[in-house]
């Protein structure tokens, strides 16, 4: 499986209702560290396919979620279960700390 997009209108029922842990990036297509870890989280979501969904949700089609998540910068990360933030990161990492956060988290 590949990575999700999440838009201010599906956010609720892909994120907050979903089943399983979800990694939401909060990105924008002009920032350069959010294409740096883009490949990294379709290869993440591949990786743990079925145990964890990655969704990304572009800043700047969909104000809405970010606002409500407190986003000033990105590339923001937060980690979700049973709609709850467990953990958040902030700025670009390599694929092996996010993976590390990731596998921590659940």
């Amino acid at each position: 499986m590949t990575t999700h997009t999440v838009t201010d209108d599906t956010f609720e029922q892909e994120v907050l209702k979903s089943d399983i842990p979800v990694v939401v990036d909060f990105w924008a297509e002009w920032c350069g560290p959010c294409k740096m870890i883009g490949p990294a989280l379709e290869e993440l979501a591949e990786q743990y396919d079925g145990k964890i969904k990655i969704a990304k949700v572009n800043v700047d089609e969909n104000p809405a979620s970010p606002a409500m998540m407190g986003v000033r910068g990105i590339p923001t990360l937060f980690m979700f279960k049973d709609g709850q933030v467990i953990s958040h990161k902030i700025g670009a990492a390599p694929k092996a700390a996010l993976e590390t956060w990731i596998a921590d988290a659940i």
